[in-house]
C-alpha cells in the first residue's frame, strides 16, 4: 500500500489522481491532501477517502470542516501546504497545485526523501536549479506527470543520456490553433476555454491557447532531462496522440502514443517502475484514426513560446519573471480585464523590464516573483 500526499486535490490533475486511487484501492491510499476554495468538493473527497490531514486555503473553512470531521486534522494557508507536502506517513507527494505556490512545499518534501510526482510546472520553471540540486543531494526520484514529460521519461527507459540527439515535445495548438493573429483580436474567455483535445483547468487551458504552456514545458524538460535548449524542439500535432518523442544519435526516434487521458501519466508516476491496469482508459485505435498530422511551430504566431525559449536560455531569475507575469496576465484575462492578445503584451513588457540575477537563492526568486507581479498589475 502506497500512501499519497496530494497538493491540489480539487483541481484537474488532483481529481484525476483521486480517480487512480479509486481504481486501485488495494494499492494506494490518500493520507493527506490540500484544497483551495472548492470546499463542497473537498467534503465529498474527505467522506470518500478519509485522509488524516487536510489543508485548506482559508482559516474559516478550516474551522468549519474541523467541526464536521472531528477525526481529521485540518490546517490552512501556505504552512498548511507544507504540512501536507511533508506528511510523515506518505511515500509519494503528488504536486498538482497551480502556480509558484508549489515551490516551497516541493523543496520541503524533497528534504524528507519522498518520491515527487510533479505536475506543477512553475516549481521547475521558477527554480529548476534549486529543485534539481535538492533532488541530487537527497537522492530522491522526481517523476514527471505532464503527458509530454512522461512520454519522454518512458521513451528514455533503458537508454543512455549521451545517445540523445534531441527531445521533441508535441503541442495540440490549443483552442485557437487554426486562427490567424488578426482573428484573435476579439476572442472571448469562453472561446479560449474550449480546448479541442484535453480536459484541463482554466489557467492551463489559456496557457495552451497562448502556447505558454508548451514554453513552460520546454523549460521543465531542460531541467528534468538535463538537455540544452538547442536540443529541445516543439512540434504541432493536432491529434494529441503522440505525446512526445526522443531522437537518438543513430537517427532512431522513440515516441509514446496514447489517447488524450491524463490518468495514464499520473498512474505511471504512481506505479513506476511497474505498470498497472487502467480498465477505464480508452484504447488507442490507430486504424480508426487513420492519419496523424504534424507542423513546425511558428514562434511569430505563438509569441509566448519564443518568450519561454528566451527566458530559459537567459536563465537566472528570467524564467521566474516570465512565469509571474504570465500568471497575473492570464488571471486578468479570465477576469475580463484585458483582451487575449494583451496577455503576450504584458509578458513581453515584464521580461524586457526585468534585470536578470544569476544563480538566485530561494529568497531572491520569491522577491522577483513578488516584484514582477506588482509590476504587471501596475500595467493593467
Amino acid at each position: 500500500m502506497k500512501i499519497i500526499s496530494l497538493l491540489g486535490a480539487t483541481g484537474s490533475i488532483g481529481t484525476q489522481t483521486l480517480d487512480i486511487i479509486r481504481e486501485h484501492p488495494d494499492t494506494f491510499q490518500l493520507g493527506a491532501m490540500s484544497v483551495g476554495k472548492n470546499i463542497d468538493l473537498a467534503r465529498k473527497f474527505i467522506y470518500e477517502f478519509r485522509p488524516q490531514l487536510v489543508s485548506v486555503q482559508d482559516y474559516q473553512d478550516c474551522a468549519t470542516l474541523n467541526t464536521e470531521f472531528p477525526n481529521t486534522k485540518f490546517t490552512f494557508g501556505h504552512e498548511g501546504l507544507i504540512e501536507v507536502a511533508i506528511y510523515e506517513k506518505a511515500e509519494i507527494l503528488v504536486n498538482a497545485v497551480l502556480g509558484s505556490v508549489g515551490l516551497n512545499p516541493t523543496l520541503q518534501a524533497i528534504e524528507t526523501g519522498k518520491v515527487i510526482a510533479i505536475a506543477n510546472k512553475e516549481t521547475l520553471v521558477t527554480a529548476g536549479h534549486l529543485v534539481m540540486d535538492a533532488v541530487r543531494k537527497n537522492n530522491v526520484s522526481l517523476l514527471p506527470v505532464d503527458s509530454e514529460h512522461s512520454a519522454i521519461f518512458q521513451a528514455l527507459q533503458g537508454e543512455k543520456h549521451k545517445n540523445i540527439e534531441r527531445l521533441i515535445l508535441t503541442a495540440s495548438g490549443g483552442s485557437f490553433r487554426d486562427r490567424s493573429r488578426a482573428e484573435l483580436e476579439n476572442v472571448t474567455v469562453k472561446d479560449a476555454l474550449n480546448h479541442p483535445n484535453w480536459s484541463m483547468g482554466a489557467k492551463i487551458t489559456i496557457d495552451s491557447a497562448t502556447m505558454m504552456n508548451k514554453g513552460l514545458e520546454v523549460i521543465e524538460a531542460h531541467w528534468l532531462f538535463d538537455m540544452p535548449y538547442e536540443k529541445i524542439d516543439v512540434l504541432l500535432h493536432k491529434e494529441s496522440i503522440i505525446h512526445s518523442m526522443v531522437e537518438f544519435h543513430d537517427s532512431s526516434i522513440i515516441a509514446q502514443l496514447g489517447t488524450p487521458d491524463m490518468r495514464v501519466p499520473i498512474q505511471y508516476a504512481l506505479t513506476y517502475p511497474e505498470r498497472a491496469q487502467l480498465p477505464s482508459a480508452k484504447r488507442l485505435d490507430l486504424a480508426q484514426i487513420g492519419k496523424l498530422h504534424f507542423q513546425e511551430m511558428d514562434q511569430d504566431r505563438f509569441r509566448c513560446l519564443r518568450f519561454a525559449y528566451h527566458a530559459g536560455k537567459e536563465g537566472g531569475t528570467m524564467p521566474t519573471a516570465l512565469n509571474a507575469a504570465n500568471e497575473v496576465a492570464v488571471a486578468a484575462f479570465l477576469e475580463g480585464k484585458i483582451r487575449f492578445l494583451q496577455i503576450e503584451d504584458l509578458i513581453e513588457k515584464a521580461i524586457n523590464a526585468h534585470q536578470t540575477m544569476a544563480h538566485p537563492s530561494l529568497t531572491d526568486i520569491q522577491e522577483v516573483d513578488k516584484e514582477t507581479r506588482q509590476y504587471v498589475r501596475s500595467l493593467l
